[in-house]
């Protein structure tokens, strides 16, 4: 049970990233998801958006500990840790 409750956490560390990156690029740039990743990618600021898109998982994070949901909220942690490693990649 433990394993499957890390796994759900990580993928709820991944959503959280993938939608703090949207509504970063929706309200903060004239371009849609697509197009505004593309020209992120091009300019070379694709990790700083990334990083952006996780603050997410700090929120994340802290409801899964507020309702005692510690193996999840590990789950996010190894989701930002990957995220991190992403980043210094990309």
């Amino acid at each position: 049970m433990n394993k499957t409750d890390i796994l759900i956490g990580f993928f709820i560390g991944i959503l959280a990233c993938v939608l703090g990156i949207f509504l970063f690029i929706t309200f903060f740039t004239d371009f849609d998801f697509m197009s505004g990743i593309q020209s992120m990618k091009s300019e070379g600021k694709l990790g700083k958006l990334i990083t952006l898109g996780a603050i997410l998982d700090l929120v994340a994070f802290g409801i899964l500990l507020k309702i005692n949901k510690e193996f999840m909220a590990r789950g996010v942690v190894l989701a930002v840790i990957c995220i991190a490693i992403l980043t210094i990649f990309a």
